[in-house]
């Protein structure tokens, strides 16, 4: 699948970012290895700062990710490869 702004949206005060890291939210049914793609967020790009964390949870699966904006240049975001975060219960 591709992109949805549906799922997106910014953790914290982004409209007082400064030089401090981004922290946003995607929710998708895409995988982690289909999200980690270069270019999966170029519709957000100019929202996207090297250093911005990304935590991205797949609904289909379910399994949750925090991934890091490693790259966007020219309007080509490329993230991380992504770490698990466990998504289970503990009882």
């Amino acid at each position: 699948m591709a992109f949805s702004r549906d799922g997106w949206a910014p953790i914290g005060g982004q409209s007082k970012k400064g030089d401090a890291p981004g922290v946003w939210s995607y929710k998708s049914t895409d995988g982690v290895a289909t999200v980690n793609n270069s270019g999966y967020f170029n519709d957000v790009s100019s929202e996207l700062s090297v250093g911005d964390m990304l935590m991205v949870f797949d609904s289909a699966t379910p399994a949750m990710s925090l991934m890091v904006v490693v790259s966007n240049s020219g309007g080509v975001v490329d993230a991380s490869n992504g770490t698990s975060v466990d998504v289970t219960a503990g009882d």
